[in-house]
């Protein structure tokens, strides 16, 4: 996909496809009322009957004339002024993309001035509207070999129009920052759409080394020898149950000083997740193909961060397994020994995202982070209580925990604090162990992320529970069907 920025008129470029946004309400601007006399008062005729008010995502397609260098115009509603911000901008652009993408129109080019929001940049605005294009076009559709003409093609020219040179410079910046984030994004999507009989624990290893050869990272695998003798025992449970042995993934990227402390990410990377012993049911399993979206998450991240260059150091620790029930699967009422020397009852095996992630956690503090940051679909108690609008942001500190939410704000991946009082420590007790697995039914996602917390006291944490946000059933704006990519753009934006 090719995209420029360029001073232009958006009436006298030459586009298959002219693309402007429009505000509720607002048909009577300059731009608009000039497109109206070339279009021969067609827009103003498709106001006054009601067809387009330019409403949140609502679209209008008019084909151009003489008077129109453009072949059509697609108008795209940004819904009321007030209130807006760069998310309209993200799901007008992303809504605009995929119109055309269906009617298999490859080339646009869009108005960025109409895209303007209270407070914006020339770069924040290009940004927002090129990310929304990006992600929104996104599909992953290489397992279809019937009838692949059939298929919405990809774009493969966007241009963006701007209203001098200073601002194409500016605009130019942002399309650039889009690029890197997307790439990380579509990467993360990518992963998490790949179905489980290719995505093996060894898969998502190599992954990340064909990734560390490109973006110039550190990459360390250790395989199931080297985590037997370190001691992995939490991990080492879950995974005994598949023929498919794990894979312990470190990334480290450094950006900042040589001796500044790095952020360290933790994704949790359950390949496939069947529930183990505590066989899931069979309605939708075939989902459990994303039960690795955390460690997706990270490998997205860490990817765009060495692209946009970011002056700081991170370390990427993905702990990957397959859970799966067998004669040799760990049975409830096991009891493991964590690599902190912490044990554990198992009590659910279906439980066992944060067995692994205790295990990735107490790794964790051999590189002496100053901030962890773990990402896990982890709980359906989380899609109970936020269903698919939000991720849930747990932790014990407040500043962090702030500064997520606000990153999360910024970039559309909205944030949601939950309480973690040492009331909700107490539901983990066991007679038989240090810890148990679960805490029953009450607070689900609370109680998970106090056991996860039994593992981060030596620093400053946080936990994002992804389970409701990873994974999109029916495609909005600018996520398609399937994998969302969800935690990229997050960290990326609280990094920055």
């Amino acid at each position: 996909m090719d995209i420029k920025v360029k001073k232009a008129d958006p009436l006298k470029q030459k586009t298959p496809c002219l693309v402007l946004a429009v505000y509720e309400g607002k048909l009577a601007t300059s731009l608009l009322k000039d497109l109206d006399r070339a279009l021969g008062g067609a827009l103003g005729r498709a106001g006054r009957a009601g067809e387009f008010a330019g409403k949140h995502r609502q679209t209008l397609m008019l084909h151009g004339g003489p008077a129109l260098a453009a072949e059509r115009v697609l108008l795209v509603g940004l819904g009321k002024e007030k209130g807006s911000g760069f998310e309209h901008l993200r799901q007008a652009a992303g809504t605009a993309g995929t119109f055309l993408q269906e009617r298999k129109i490859t080339g646009l080019s869009v108005g960025l001035e109409s895209f303007a929001v209270r407070g914006d940049s020339p770069e924040r605005r290009a940004q927002a509207v090129t990310e929304g294009l990006l992600l929104g076009t996104y599909r992953f559709d290489r397992y279809r070999k019937e009838k692949a003409e059939e298929l919405p093609p990809s774009l493969k020219q966007i241009n963006l129009l701007t209203g001098d040179q200073a601002q194409a410079r500016e605009s130019r910046k942002g399309v650039e920052n889009a690029q890197a984030i997307c790439r990380g994004v579509a990467l993360a999507r990518d992963l998490v759409n790949e179905p489980g009989n290719v995505k093996a624990p060894e898969y998502l290893a190599q992954c990340a080394r064909d990734l560390a050869r490109e973006a110039g990272l550190g990459c360390t695998v250790l395989g199931p020898r080297e985590v037997e003798e370190e001691g992995f025992g939490a991990m080492l449970g879950v995974a005994q149950g598949s023929v498919r042995e794990p894979r312990l993934i470190v990334l480290e990227y450094r950006g900042g000083n040589g001796d500044a402390s790095p952020i360290a990410l933790v994704g949790k990377g359950v390949t496939f997740d069947a529930g183990g012993i505590s066989l899931k049911p069979a309605e939708k399993m075939d989902e459990m193909k994303m039960d690795m979206a955390g460690a997706a998450a990270v490998l997205g991240t860490l990817l765009a961060a060495s692209l946009l260059k970011l002056p700081v150091n991170l370390v990427g620790i993905v702990p990957a397994v397959e859970n799966m029930p067998s004669g040799s699967a760990i049975r409830p009422g096991d009891i493991l020994t964590s690599l902190s020397g912490r044990t554990i009852e198992v009590l659910n095996t279906d439980a066992e995202g944060r067995l692994i992630l205790a295990d990735a956690l107490t790794y964790a503090k051999r590189f002496n982070p100053r901030v962890v940051i773990d990402l896990a679909t982890l709980t359906g108690a989380c899609i109970i209580a936020l269903g698919h609008h939000a991720t849930a942001v747990l932790g014990n500190h407040k500043g962090l925990v702030r500064q997520l939410v606000r990153a999360g704000g910024e970039c559309g991946e909205r944030l949601w604090e939950l309480p973690l009082w040492d009331d909700y420590a107490a539901q983990l007790k066991s007679e038989v162990a240090d810890v148990k697995n679960i805490g029953g039914r009450p607070a689900g996602t609370i109680t998970a992320a106090a056991f996860l917390q039994k593992f981060a006291s030596d620093f400053t944490w946080a936990h994002l529970d992804i389970a409701g946000t990873a994974w999109e059933e029916k495609g909005r704006a600018y996520i398609p069907r399937g994998g969302t990519g969800v935690g990229v753009r997050l960290l990326l934006e609280y990094l920055k």
